[in-house]
């Protein structure tokens, strides 16, 4: 057997390096997400209501104030305008993600000495590198920084959900805090005219002492339950001022105002929208689009970097000062980095992606049944406070009338004042009860909308969310 000729090892090695392109030339496929989203909803809503919209829902409460506070604060909240600053930093390095498989062009200089130390020289040139988009390693490096592109997106949205429920939230409790706090007053009064009726009536030995002293308790009680709705208001006002980005909280905002009016509304959201609108959902995608980029590239590192490379170098002696025609050096050719033997740490690494990625695409189901659960609790619970609201306005009502017949009858002299007090502290108690009521009702639609992934997109965001994320992920 004649040994190898020069022309035949490079047919060899030709041919070798066809087989790598043909054989690692396809990249890790897209896994198929499937997610577990039910058809529709188990607590079906009115459909007969108006509907809320997703991007605007606290308008439902036709609180012009609290509109312009959910306003400033998604323009203002400091958290906010973090996401956005590293989401700014996500998409400049999105933008320079294939970089490195562009031709790349270096100037350098150095000194070099003669090993005979004899003589010196000052060497200026260009090197010039392009490495080969192969073997799938572009596209894994794309869905790398996509993935965290788009995670970056989902935590700034995450960020503003969150926020504007927080800011409703906040300015419903502080509503409710001041309604409680006139009721409370309206009680407090009606306990001195208790507690002043039966001083009267102990002058006139109608009444005893020890009467007088339990009125006097329960009216001290009644002036320290005024403490709780007040601290509880200048609590919540602060922390609207945070919310905000400011240091203090505008002092219109303790002015004394009814609680924001609710009527029915219903769901037109299906289940399968919180693929679309819940942020923790949008991040569990992204996860797995850069999980697929990691394996990609751990994939890529089984096969060779094959680029093209060049060099122009000059240089002058600076011993003598001299330069000739002849000092300039030029080369170009191939390059070829081809991994040979490491342990099978390269292939460790791939089974060790792979495995990621199965289990981003595992994170990514739990997201959207963990989505679901939410909402439906949160529909679950809507029902139940919009019945007890029902029924404890029933009770108001009825508390109502019977004050009223007793008012008649305090004026025809056949009930007496005490009786009319009564009448009117069962009143301002159901009053306080359906405050509650309205506010926990309030709460649960903010919950409802929160669970949703209710809130505004960014401006400049809305369309290149929907840009960044590929058909290739659903």
């Amino acid at each position: 057997m004649s040994p190898p000729t020069l022309h035949g090892a490079r047919a060899t090695l030709a041919g070798v390096l066809v087989a790598l392109l043909l054989g690692g030339c396809t990249g890790i496929d897209m896994p198929q997400l499937k997610p577990p989203a039910p058809a529709q909803w188990r607590h079906a809503s009115n459909a007969s209501a108006a509907p809320a919209d997703l991007r605007g829902w606290w308008h439902a409460f036709h609180d012009p104030a609290l509109d312009a506070l959910v306003d400033t604060a998604l323009r203002d909240n400091l958290d906010v305008a973090r996401a956005k600053e590293r989401l700014l930093a996500a998409r400049a390095m999105t933008r320079s993600a294939d970089v490195a498989y562009r031709p790349r062009l270096r100037a350098k200089t150095q000194d070099a000495i003669d090993p005979d130390a004899s003589a010196s020289f000052f060497v200026a040139g260009f090197d010039a590198t392009w490495e080969l988009n192969l073997f799938g390693r572009g596209t894994a490096t794309n869905r790398q920084a996509r993935g965290q592109l788009d995670a970056s997106a989902a935590d700034l949205q995450q960020v503003r959900v969150t926020l504007v429920a927080e800011v409703v939230r906040n300015w419903l409790e502080l509503r409710g805090a001041q309604q409680r706090e006139a009721t409370l007053t309206a009680i407090r009064d009606a306990r001195r005219q208790q507690w002043q009726l039966l001083r009267t009536r102990a002058r006139l030995q109608l009444a005893s002492p020890q009467s007088v002293d339990a009125a006097e308790a329960v009216l001290a009680q009644a002036e320290a339950a005024l403490t709780g709705p007040r601290a509880e208001a200048d609590a919540l006002a602060q922390q609207l001022a945070v919310l905000l980005g400011r240091n203090e909280p505008d002092p219109a905002w303790l002015a004394a105002a009814p609680l924001p009016a609710l009527g029915e509304l219903s769901l037109t959201q299906a289940p399968a929208d919180l693929l679309r609108s819940r942020p923790d959902i949008a991040r569990a995608e992204a996860g797995v689009l850069a999980a697929a980029g990691d394996a990609g590239v751990a994939r890529a590192d089984l096969y060779p970097r094959i680029g093209l490379g060049g060099s122009l170098v000059w240089s002058t002696n600076l011993t003598t000062h001299r330069r000739t025609n002849d000092n300039a050096l030029a080369s170009a050719g191939p390059m070829i980095d081809i991994p040979l033997f490491d342990w099978g740490a390269r292939e460790a690494t791939l089974h060790a992606r792979k495995h990621d990625l199965k289990a981003s695409v595992y994170a990514y189901r739990q997201a959207v049944l963990r989505g679901v659960a939410e909402v439906e609790t949160a529909l679950g619970q809507l029902r139940q406070q919009r019945e007890r609201e029902a029924h404890t306005a029933q009770a108001q009502a009825a508390l109502t009338r019977a004050a009223q017949a007793t008012g008649v009858r305090v004026n025809l002299h056949l009930a007496s004042p005490a009786q009319q007090l009564d009448s009117q502290l069962a009143v301002a108690q159901s009053t306080i009860a359906l405050t509650r009521a309205t506010l926990a009702r309030d709460l649960a639609f903010v919950s409802l909308y929160k669970a949703l992934g209710g809130a505004p997109l960014p401006e400049a965001d809305a369309s290149a969310a929907n840009d960044t994320r590929t058909a290739d992920t659903h």
